[in-house]
């Protein structure tokens, strides 16, 4: 029997307009390295070039998927400027292996860890049944219950994937917003949800895959960041953009008058197998914060959880299947690109075109978050930093700046465009209740995103040099 008759037929899609100009243009820039003679730059910084234009052309028109181009780029390392080349070229390579390593790159192992501990929260509803019992302080008054809702959702978004948290609140939402009258109340408490996600995320190392992509970049060049680390200098930005978010969206939304009325519940399972993941979770999460004191890096301890929930059997491999595998595919590819640029002298050549340290560093730092917040508006956030934080790192050597300050700050400005239901995959679950429209989301995002730039390109570097966190 022909297998087309009990197996689901497989139908490729159709490129767009965009998508067909990126195929075109990403076929154009990938080979004009290849074929003109670049000044200063040895044969295999050309090479490397001529990938890196074609991954910037097919993560901006997204001419095939964001994970593919990821994975492609890869390829085209092993194949064209790793020791196993196809063709061999003279100048500095990497060995195959190293390219490969970075889909097990201790960064992958801590998203791994993330995300299992995000897959387990809610098979045993422990992040819905923790929302319960956080928001009844905040029940009573909107605008107080607002805060809740938003401040709950950043806190999870701190430790489990933002999307699944958006996901999650939106249960317990949902039902609220069934019983608001229509008009602007509806929006504005649609728009928390994904606006404290967003900016949640930003407050750890696994809250969102720029984080990650930052770190990976970072450790490569011996930059290591704790779990802990991070979160010094992230979580004060966190809460003084989530606390302005807050009064934004009530001044502009929510009435304080306005009945909003909370169905708390919370049933915790209290089956052998939810304690198990109960205590492996909260192990975890404590190991993470206490990294300085025991000295056990956050990568070894995100894969504690993958071996204690598998060995006991609490998660299987159903689990394993839905995890985020593209978003971790996606990291590794920033960080193969990163391993790219350093080792083939591509950074050397970049840092030569411009005497950027004749730039106050103030200008230049703006621009770097001026060109993460506006161009992850419009793609993908993890894209834009697998393309500017090798960039960033390399343009930070030799200035008077901390090259962790630099890593850091394109992670947070990438996390926080948030004005297009594209911007971030929570952004498209609120667009999809059909409680927001784009006019809403892309004003609202707009002034929090542009806040928070603010903040990060002349607020940060003080603080941590004051605090002395750098």
């Amino acid at each position: 029997m022909p297998a087309s008759t009990y197996r689901e037929r497989v139908e490729l899609a159709r490129p767009n307009r965009l998508q067909t100009v990126g195929l075109l243009l990403g076929a154009v820039v990938f080979v004009v390295p290849l074929v003109v003679d670049i000044p200063d730059l040895a044969p295999v910084g050309q090479r490397m070039l001529a990938i890196f234009l074609l991954a910037i052309v097919l993560w901006v028109t997204e001419a095939i998927p964001l994970v593919a181009t990821a994975v492609l780029v890869i390829l085209l390392e092993v194949l064209m400027v790793s020791d196993q080349a196809l063709v061999a070229v003279a100048g500095d390579t990497l060995a195959a292996d190293a390219y490969f390593a970075a889909l097990a790159d201790p960064v992958i192992m801590l998203f791994l860890g993330g995300f299992l501990i995000a897959d387990g929260a809610n098979k045993f509803a422990l992040d819905r049944n923790l929302a319960g019992v956080m928001l009844r302080p905040f029940a009573g008054r909107a605008r107080r219950t607002v805060l809740g809702l938003m401040a709950i959702t950043a806190v999870l978004s701190m430790f489990v994937s933002n999307t699944a948290t958006t996901a999650t609140m939106f249960a317990v939402v949902l039902p609220i917003l069934a019983a608001l009258p229509a008009g602007p109340a509806r929006t504005g408490l649609a728009l928390a949800i994904p606006v404290a996600a967003n900016v949640g995320g930003i407050g750890t190392p696994v809250g969102s895959p720029p984080n990650a992509i930052a770190l990976g970049a970072l450790e490569a060049q011996g930059e290591g960041v704790s779990f802990l680390g991070w979160m010094l200098l992230a979580v004060p930005l966190m809460l003084v953009v989530l606390l302005a978010s807050w009064w934004l969206l009530t001044r502009r939304y929510i009435a304080a008058d306005t009945p909003m009325q909370l169905e708390l519940s919370a049933e915790f399972d209290r089956s052998p197998a939810a304690i198990v993941f109960y205590v492996v979770a909260g192990g975890t999460v404590l190991l993470w914060l206490t990294e300085p004191l025991h000295g056990i890096s956050s990568s070894t301890v995100g894969f504690v959880p993958v071996v204690a929930l598998l060995a006991t059997g609490v998660m299987g491999g159903e689990d394993l299947k839905t995890l985020q595998w593209p978003v971790l595919w996606l990291v590794a590819g920033g960080i193969a690109l990163g391993a790219g640029i350093g080792a083939t002298g591509m950074d050397a050549w970049l840092i030569g075109l411009f005497a950027w340290d004749r730039l106050p560093l103030s200008l230049l730092l703006v621009m770097l978050v001026v060109v993460g917040l506006g161009l992850s508006t419009v793609i993908s956030n993890s894209a834009t930093a697998n393309l500017l934080v090798p960039l960033a790192l390399t343009l930070a050597v030799g200035l008077p700046i901390d090259v962790t300050a630099v890593g850091v700050m394109i992670a947070l400005s990438c996390a926080l465009a948030m004005a297009l239901p594209i911007s971030t995959p929570p952004n498209a679950v609120a667009y999809a209740t059909g409680e927001v429209d784009t006019r809403a989301m892309a004003s609202t995002g707009l002034a929090i995103g542009g806040f928070g730039a603010v903040l990060v390109a002349f607020v940060l570097p003080w603080l941590w040099d004051v605090l002395g966190l750098l």
